[in-house]
């Protein structure tokens, strides 16, 4: 391909990779109709509207991915990821989700998910040295 070159670009152009899921969408729409790829998130907020936990994720078919869970220190350990994973889910289950998945570092919150009801199915030892990062999965 005498035409076409590679060029390394960090931190890529978010139109280019805008272009790239373009293009997987287009290509799985052939195969399997629409993907979706319909993003999701929930925000906890203080009084003063500061966001202080949230979860985002994405729906593709009948998946939500929950790409990010996070709340802050000082609430940590009184049921607020819980209520985010149970709203995010509940997004998920109105838009039509049957299942759920999400990853972490082994050192962060494999028991967390597990008392969610999710199983891990795959894991990636030493994705950060020492530490496993591990996939997990839920039936909604």
């Amino acid at each position: 391909m005498e035409d076409v070159w590679l060029v390394a670009e960090t931190p890529a152009a978010p139109e280019d990779v805008a272009r790239l899921a373009d293009g997987i969408g287009e290509h799985a729409r052939a195969a399997i109709g629409d993907p979706g790829f319909h993003p999701v998130a929930v925000f906890a907020r203080d009084a003063d509207g500061r966001v202080v936990g949230g979860a985002t994720g994405t729906i593709n078919w009948t998946w939500l991915a929950v790409r990010l869970l996070w709340v802050d220190e000082p609430l940590r350990g009184r049921g607020l990821g819980r209520r985010l994973m149970e709203a995010i889910e509940t997004i998920g289950r109105e838009r039509g989700c049957l299942h759920a998945h999400v990853d972490t570092l082994g050192f962060q919150s494999p028991g967390f998910y597990r008392r969610l009801g999710y199983e891990p199915f795959a894991q990636l030892p030493d994705y950060a040295a020492g530490h496993a990062r591990v996939y997990f999965r839920k039936r909604l």
